[in-house]
């Protein structure tokens, strides 16, 4: 990000980085529901306690190291580089789902607003744009990508109204529901705890794991560390925590007490919260929660571009990522890396077609294994930068409830029966991902290692090259003059690759050469430098048997040796001779 804008204070830094750990309870009370059923708030609780530890992880760990880049940044100053590139390609994968889910989502709820695609008898918009949701998504993707462009200030500014209108929302709903629940007791919460599953551990377990992804946008603040004023990174974390805390666990606890599971499962796996509203209040209530989660996601996306910008900053600073990226506007901004990620948010969801579940499985993945590296990067700063100052300290004990509370939930989305593709999915976009950081890491190498390769593809050609053209050529001549010897010359050059040629005279023995003959050879020498001529005088018969001998002494194939075209007297038919080629 710019070096040069004004420090965030509290309010903006925890707008930015809390539009996308709050915008959760828009789903995952929802999806813990459908998993672990009555027990759905106990798992959101849980789900707080592991990360009230996460919060002295992540405060020992930036506070002692206040750079951007969160687990990466951990990572590269506790263990190697390529450690920490992988914390870094997970942060990427999961910035890059949140980004693409968030706005996908935010224009599928828009949609429904304006009835573009759920309603029976389209509107006109409708019949214009049947891609509604796929365009709107990129224009959105689009939108604060310029909006981080123009400067983390703007940036934190939008962010400030979503987060400030979001909580109110949450506010006014939970008083709709208190209100409800007030007047209508908790029949429909006993008979949902009546119907609970039997086994408990089970669904607690997967509860939780499902549950994990509601602190989703926690490790966010880590990565705009450098923008933030002194002392307010801890101040994110609270404030996050508090957010989570409250909101998710009574979200689940009262949209158990107006629905029951199976409706809560068939019909409001999408749109919960809005279904909440119109309980309780009507339809005033609904749009009001429906703007919101259009607004709020919306500012999820925004958390993704700022953050994953300081990430991608510091990973440039480093050289995984060229350098070129790093060039800045008149903000001070590193535009380029901006679009680079947007252009890689659009890729994917043109490739993944908007597939939330596909890219909901890399993005759970990525998500819990950045938290597990940065309980790792704590545990290496305590032993190999014990003297380095922070201003707080992670318990041993925190340290175990936090990484088992994080390695349960990463096996359970594994292993989760109904998602079964998580994992492969996940595969497949981290593995070229981390050939191509790993490429980056090691680009000396490779490029000697190519350097060394062509040098060896050089020398084989030259070798070659010299191979053929050191090849040699017979020419036959019955003493021709000039023009002909010239047109053997001509054709030589320009049919075969040679730089050799001997221009052979046979003669009876009573026979001498022609000195006309030698002083064109030696003119033919003069106008062809690049061939080297060796003329020679053979004083025998010229026949089968001469070629035969000539071709084994001077390891010259007889289909290298041309004569010119014989006339009449000629004594041999010219497959007689072996495959001597016919030159005039």
């Amino acid at each position: 990000m710019s070096k040069h804008t004004t420090k965030l204070g509290q309010l903006a830094s925890t707008a930015i980085s809390g539009n996308d750990i709050s915008s959760s309870v828009l789903y995952v009370s929802a999806l813990a529901i459908a998993t672990a059923g009555v027990y759905a708030p106990v798992t959101l609780l849980i789900v707080a306690f592991v990360l009230y530890f996460f919060r002295k992880i992540y405060g020992e760990v930036v506070g002692a190291l206040p750079l951007n880049g969160g687990a990466y940044n951990a990572l590269l100053n506790t263990t190697s580089k390529q450690m920490a590139s992988i914390a870094a390609t997970l942060t990427l994968l999961s910035y890059m789902a949140t980004a693409v889910i968030s706005a996908e989502e935010a224009m599928h709820y828009l949609s429904k607003i304006w009835h573009f695609l759920d309603n029976p008898t389209p509107g006109p918009i409708a019949v214009f744009f049947p891609h509604f949701v796929e365009i709107a998504t990129v224009i959105l993707l689009c939108a604060f990508a310029l909006l981080v462009i123009n400067g983390i200030s703007e940036s934190a500014m939008v962010a400030i109204i979503i987060f400030i209108f979001h909580l109110s929302s949450m506010v006014l709903l939970m008083g709709a529901s208190l209100y409800f629940i007030f007047n209508n007791g908790l029949e429909m919460f006993n008979l949902n705890w009546d119907i609970r599953s039997p086994n408990m551990k089970w669904a607690i377990f997967m509860g939780f794991s499902v549950s994990m992804l509601g602190i989703s946008g926690f490790e966010s603040s880590a990565n705009f560390v450098e923008e933030q004023k002194q002392g307010v990174f801890p101040k994110t974390l609270r404030n996050m925590w508090i957010v989570v805390s409250v909101l998710n666990p009574l979200m689940a606890f009262f949209a158990l007490a107006m629905f029951s599971q199976a409706e809560v499962t068939s019909q409001y796996q999408e749109g919960l919260l809005a279904a909440m509203a119109n309980l309780t209040s009507g339809s005033w209530l609904k749009w009001i929660i429906s703007i919101d989660a259009v607004l709020v996601l919306s500012g999820a996306v925004l958390t993704s571009f700022v953050g994953v910008t300081g990430l991608m900053e510091r990973m440039t600073l480093d050289r995984i990522l060229p350098n070129s990226l790093l060039k800045r506007n008149k903000k001070g901004i590193s535009y380029r890396l901006i679009l680079v990620f947007l252009l890689l948010s659009i890729s994917v969801l043109i490739i993944t077609k908007g597939d939330v579940v596909l890219l909901a499985g890399v993005y759970t993945i990525s998500f819990l294994a950045v938290m597990t590296l940065f309980v790792i990067g704590n545990v290496l700063l305590k032993f190999k930068r014990a003297k380095l100052p922070r201003p707080e300290v992670a318990p041993y004990y925190g340290l175990i409830i936090a990484f088992t509370g994080v390695v349960v939930a990463l096996i359970g989305n594994i292993v989760n029966p109904e998602k079964p593709d998580n994992f492969k999915t996940f595969i497949y976009y981290f593995v070229p991902a981390i050939i191509f950081v790993y490429i980056m890491l090691n680009r000396i190498g490779i490029l000697r290692l190519f350097l060394s390769f062509v040098k060896y593809i050089n020398t084989k050609v030259i070798h070659t090259i010299n191979d053929i053209v050191s090849q040699e050529f017979v020419f036959f001549t019955k003493g021709d003059n000039l023009s002909n010897l010239n047109k053997v010359m001509l054709y030589i050059k320009d049919n075969e690759h040679t730089r050799k040629i001997k221009i052979v005279t046979v003669l009876k023995e009573e026979e001498i050469v022609s000195e006309n003959l030698q002083r064109d050879i030696e003119f033919l020498g003069r106008e062809y430098p690049e061939i080297d001529i060796d003329f020679k005088v053979i004083q025998d018969k010229f026949g089968p048997k001469l070629i035969n001998r000539l071709s084994k002494e001077w390891d010259v194939p007889v289909n290298f040796m041309f004569i010119g075209s014989p006339g009449d007297t000629f004594p041999y038919r010219i497959e007689e001779l072996g495959g001597v080629r016919l030159i005039m």
